[in-house]
């Protein structure tokens, strides 16, 4: 029972993320690429200044894709923290003489 809310719960952060690259990261990497591409149009910029028009093209898409890995990281570690309490609270109910499938029971409550 575990491993189906492990995989609807993978399911449904696979569904999300695809939903955010579809509705904003390629609309942020289209405006990053043409973005790219006016820098370079510019015949009186230096190669440097060139460099940091582009660096400033690439930071929006690049902090947004950060800020999705810190907030997936922190489910993650939501989700492990959840699983550990949850085995931890089967370990217990063993150790105290419950049955097992009263404990399996419960470890699948905790889960769901």
């Amino acid at each position: 029972m575990a491993e189906l809310q492990q995989l609807r719960a993978r399911e449904v952060v696979d569904s999300m993320m695809k939903s955010l690259e579809r509705e904003n990261i390629w609309k942020m990497q289209g405006l990053m690429y043409r973005c790219s591409a006016g820098c370079c149009e510019d015949s009186q910029a230096s190669m440097q200044q060139v460099h940091q028009c582009i660096a400033c093209c690439h930071a929006p898409l690049a902090q947004a894709q950060a800020l999705v890995t810190r907030e997936l990281e922190k489910f993650q570690d939501s989700l492990a923290r959840c699983t550990m309490h949850c085995n931890d609270k089967a370990k217990d109910s063993i150790d105290a003489g419950s049955k097992e499938l009263q404990v399996k029971r419960q470890l699948e409550s905790c889960v769901t």
